[in-house]
């Protein structure tokens, strides 16, 4: 389906554009690359997967080059527990522009965020965008289509400059040192015996969290394949007490999902030896940071926060920008999070 916008200050070669919004990969123009979150590779993934359905915005010139591509994954949303069924739709960072020479990164944006609200804002729950690489980047645009924007947190280790043992605190090493000491061991999934015990203690760490999507076990194992992706496992005398997944994407590394039994195996800390595991990978394979995904909302307490800062990583508060399709709840959320 095609969506073609104009608007009367952009200039003649934005005039030229056209959004055209695809639901496959196989109909996708062959110059898409870049950033692996908004990449023909994770679109073509997402389609295999159940419960998900990507669509990507692609920008394109009268002489049809391809200028910038978004990707947004509709999830369809089911619990029992509490009781709900709904979709919700998701974009992760602002996409990737490839002809910037005549064009403006956020007219860009803006032409397809609003191509993604126009397509879905009747058929899902809310839409969603995070993770923009400026605080302000889309700030208008979003703003103009009756987004709000909730301030979130976002944390990354740099591991270019400094070692992540130079940056950890005393603390926090010493805890995870002990761990070690008694018998925690974190290693990569390599078997299906060891990812299904990691499928297991991941979703049973995040069953009463309502809003945290678990995508489908087929969804990581191809991740896996693909090399995109790196599961962890932490164990104590073949009991499982720690997991995360993570994502590599233009030589970093994302903390997608992590979940632990840190309760039942207190003196173990098993979240800080998993992540201490996975953020040294990333800087013995090269990586050039480790990023947190979902830190969370900017509280004054925060004891996640407070643990993901002591191996030593920036903070950095971004938005979130949603807009939900109950008009009415979506203006008195604008009002709430209002500045």
């Amino acid at each position: 389906m095609d969506f073609i916008i104009y608007f009367r200050n952009f200039t003649p070669h934005m005039r030229e554009l056209k959004v055209t919004i695809y639901e496959h990969a196989w109909e996708l123009p062959a110059t898409l690359e870049g950033n692996y979150f908004h990449s023909p590779e994770l679109m073509e993934l997402c389609e295999r997967t159940p419960r998900q359905k990507p669509l990507m915005a692609v920008v394109t010139q009268s002489d049809g080059k391809v200028v910038a591509h978004l990707l947004a994954i509709v999830y369809y949303r089911r619990s029992w527990l509490p009781p709900y069924l709904y979709m919700n739709v998701r974009v992760m960072g602002e996409g990737v522009y490839h002809q910037t020479e005549n064009h403006n990164e956020q007219q860009l944006f803006g032409l397809m965020a609003e191509a993604v609200t126009e397509r879905l804002q009747n058929r899902c729950l809310y839409i969603e965008f995070s993770h923009l690489s400026q605080k302000m980047f889309g700030y208008k645009d979003l703003k103009r289509m009756n987004y709000f924007h909730v301030k979130w947190m976002n944390i990354h280790n740099s591991l270019h400059s400094r070692t992540p043992e130079e940056r950890i605190t005393e603390r926090q090493m010493r805890r995870i040192e002990a761990a070690q000491e008694r018998g925690a061991v974190t290693k990569l999934v390599e078997t299906h015996a060891e990812f299904r015990d990691f499928s297991r203690l991941l979703r049973r760490h995040n069953w009463l969290k309502p809003r945290r999507y678990l995508p489908d076990d087929t969804f990581f194992e191809e991740m896996m394949k693909s090399n995109r992706c790196r599961l962890f496992i932490t164990k104590v005398r073949d009991k499982v007490i720690g997991c995360c997944a993570c994502v590599i994407s233009n030589g970093d590394m994302y903390l997608w999902y992590s979940a632990s039994r840190r309760k039942s195996y207190a003196i173990y800390h098993p979240n800080a030896v998993t992540i201490w595991k996975a953020m040294k990978y990333a800087h013995e394979e090269g990586m050039q940071h480790f990023r947190f995904v979902d830190v969370g909302l900017p509280f004054r307490r925060s004891p996640y926060r407070d643990f993901i800062m002591s191996f030593g990583g920036k903070e950095v508060t971004g938005f979130r920008w949603f807009r939900i399709s109950i008009r009415w709840v979506n203006a008195i959320a604008s009002w709430w999070w209002r500045e």
